[in-house]
């Protein structure tokens, strides 16, 4: 029975934050929802869900508040900026953030929250795009404590097929850091073979098939080898701009931690220079225009 269900509070209705929403309201879910520009929230109030002007009035509605913002700057003026979340937020309460953002940072604002208000911090990023976002599939990875985990597991679970605990707060962050390295990398190592393909002769628009279910095969590979290969860059799914501020995320943390990541740091070149060409707007499929011969 809805009654039973916890309230839930949403800021940042944007590729994912919208049919998240959906999902949540399609299952029953008490949702108010919050966003800087709010005509985006239109479409989900026609479909139940409350909306507020300011993030501080989600805490007065909601038990539980989940955001899915730009970046780490964005997150810290909704949640401690003027009518921020801070200024609303219960003991209590519990903060499940679905953005990417700097780990370290997340340690910080998540202690800085529950020391002055008692609401706790989940950080819970998510793999899947607004392809998964919509099925319901996301890979979730999450940081905080097992106990807050527990108390929203039901609601990840009607957003994603896997949620894995990876330790306290901030190691959710982390794991999304290694996951971005992974898909990045091979954005750019796709965007190669096909444009060698291509001018090698041979038909690049059978790249993906051919190597379905072999060492090279990937969900990367199959979703942007095809899109390549038939220059089909809308409609727009994610963005090379997300993808690059991702792995300067992980090259700064991988810095911070003594570590060496030498092929994302070339990648975060690479994705830098492709976007300073006018596509940090695009779609990562767009990155095969880098190793085409112009005209």
């Amino acid at each position: 029975m809805m009654s039973t269900l916890p309230s839930l509070g949403f800021a940042g209705i944007g590729l994912m934050g919208l049919p998240m929403c959906r999902r949540l309201l399609a299952a029953g879910y008490p949702l108010t929802v919050w966003n800087r520009n709010p005509a985006k929230c239109a479409p989900l109030v026609e479909a139940g869900a409350r909306q507020v002007a300011t993030p501080a009035e989600l805490c007065r509605h909601a038990d539980i508040v989940l955001l899915c913002l730009a970046d780490t700057s964005v997150v810290r003026e909704v949640v401690f900026g003027p009518a921020g979340l801070a200024s609303g937020a219960k003991s209590a309460q519990l903060l499940v953030d679905f953005s990417s953002l700097e780990p370290s940072a997340t340690r910080e604002m998540a202690k800085q929250l529950l020391d002055s208000t008692g609401m706790s911090w989940l950080d819970a990023p998510v793999s899947g795009g607004v392809v998964g976002a919509e099925a319901g599939s996301l890979a979730i990875m999450v940081g905080g404590e097992a106990g807050d985990l527990q108390r929203v597991r039901s609601v990840l679970l009607t957003l994603g097929q896997r949620v894995t605990h990876m330790g306290g707060v901030g190691a959710g962050q982390v794991t999304k850091a290694c996951n971005q390295m992974i898909v990045a990398c091979n954005a750019l190592v796709i965007a190669e073979v096909v444009a060698l393909a291509e001018s090698s002769g041979v038909d690049a628009g059978l790249i993906a098939e051919a190597l379905a279910g072999g060492f090279a095969d990937s969900k990367p590979l199959q979703i942007l080898a095809p899109q390549m290969a038939e220059s089909r860059f809308e409609p727009v799914k994610w963005h090379v701009r997300t993808l690059l501020k991702d792995l300067d995320t992980a090259v700064k943390f991988s810095r911070e931690q003594g570590s060496a990541t030498p092929l994302s740091g070339l990648a975060a070149q690479l994705m830098r220079l492709h976007g300073s060409q006018g596509f940090l707007e695009k779609d990562p499929s767009t990155l095969v225009q880098m190793y085409r011969e112009p005209g």
